[in-house]
């Protein structure tokens, strides 16, 4: 079977295009701890990318039933909005240039993110990578967000293509689940840490950095992968 060209790039936000996933371990961890909850780093990495519905059980599975996600929550965006609101916030090495490159290239361009629209946009516009995107699919637009691939499927249908004629940026674990569910080609870019046991099976390439996944896309014309 003849391997289909890649022609969009789906990417998650939060890790892979903003540098903002450490701010949301710190805040998560902050928030939990302000309504007496031990949360600590590996706590917040694994909630990651995940939606409210699984990120709940999981939360109240190490914490107990009384933890209040949406109490929680608020707290942290109200913790990390303070700090944006004082301190700004920084893209990922090489953002602009990947989504330069893409987008000269004739790449369709979408964002995948667990952040609501409002807020993605906000972000993305103070560092004005906004304008690169053709589609931005967040995880209110569908039923089920992340580790399910729901949110993949619609950003390729958003972009007219098919999910193996994409190539999703992801640094989660949960992420990659969902990229890899939809039948996407899945890249990691590390973030805040690298690829499980568990997913290295799901993915395609690993990417040194943003300006890596140039070589990536490049080198996919005579891959055999």
């Amino acid at each position: 079977m003849e391997k289909l060209k890649i022609k969009g790039v789906i990417s998650d936000m939060d890790g892979v295009i903003l540098d903002t996933e450490k701010l949301y371990v710190r805040f998560w961890c902050e928030a939990a701890n302000f309504y007496g909850h031990p949360m600590e780093r590996q706590h917040a990495l694994g909630i990651r990318s995940m939606n409210k519905k699984f990120a709940s059980v999981k939360l109240k599975g190490w914490f107990g039933e009384d933890f209040d996600y949406d109490a929680v929550r608020n707290k942290r965006i109200e913790l990390m909005e303070k700090y944006i609101e004082e301190n700004g916030i920084e893209s990922k090495d090489g953002a602009e240039f990947l989504l330069s490159y893409l987008k000269e290239n004739g790449y369709r361009l979408a964002l995948a993110t667990a952040t609501p629209f409002d807020r993605a946009k906000r972000y993305l516009e103070k560092l004005g990578l906004f304008r690169y995107f053709d589609e931005v699919v967040c995880s209110s637009m569908v039923e089920n967000g992340k580790p399910e691939p729901d949110i993949y499927l619609l950003a390729a249908e958003r972009l007219g293509l098919e999910p193996q004629e994409c190539i999703a940026l992801e640094d989660s674990q949960n992420g990659i689940k969902s990229a890899s569910s939809a039948g996407c080609k899945t890249v990691m870019v590390p973030d805040l840490d690298g690829p499980s046991d568990e997913v290295k099976p799901l993915l395609y390439d690993v990417a040194d950095g943003l300006k890596d996944v140039v070589r990536i896309i490049r080198n996919y014309k005579t891959d055999e992968h």
